[in-house]
């Protein structure tokens, strides 16, 4: 399971640091995707196939049919990239991918069970902030489902 919060440095190739426990369990190839909510998602190309396979909308996949989840898979396919992790655990972030959560020094890099989030250090404190403040409301209404 992947869990925990790290803040890692931008290098001047602009790549960053996996950290090593997340490291063990995602291996050498990731899949990086534009999240929701001003982050990225990154994959294990394991768990990538299990995604691509909920995001398909039968076996026969006729997703392309449907306008809305047309919309939501270029979203998600058409802006994804594989990525090696180098041999001491950097990865490079595609610039497209890094433009569009405005991603520059610092990173946060959050582990979410099946998934890494990588957030803009200012906007991941935002975030936690916000989340903090209504934890407790979430919970009540995540229960009451």
């Amino acid at each position: 399971m992947l869990i925990g919060e790290y803040i890692h440095t931008i290098d001047e190739k602009n790549r960053v640091s996996l950290p090593v426990k997340f490291r063990k369990e995602m291996g050498r190839k990731i899949i990086i995707t534009p999240g929701l909510g001003q982050c990225l998602f990154i994959f294990t190309t394991a768990e990538w196939a299990k995604v691509s396979k909920k995001l398909s909308d039968s076996e026969a996949d006729l997703s392309f049919l449907k306008a809305d989840q047309r919309s939501f898979n270029r979203y998600m396919f058409g802006r994804a990239a594989e990525v090696e992790i180098d041999a001491i655990g950097r990865m490079l972030i595609p610039e497209f991918l890094q433009e569009g959560i405005r991603l520059r020094d610092k990173a946060a890099i959050i582990g979410v069970k099946d998934r890494v989030e990588i957030w803009n250090e200012k906007a991941w404190r935002e975030q936690k902030e916000k989340i903090g403040k209504e934890a407790e409301q979430l919970a009540e209404k995540l229960g009451n489902e």
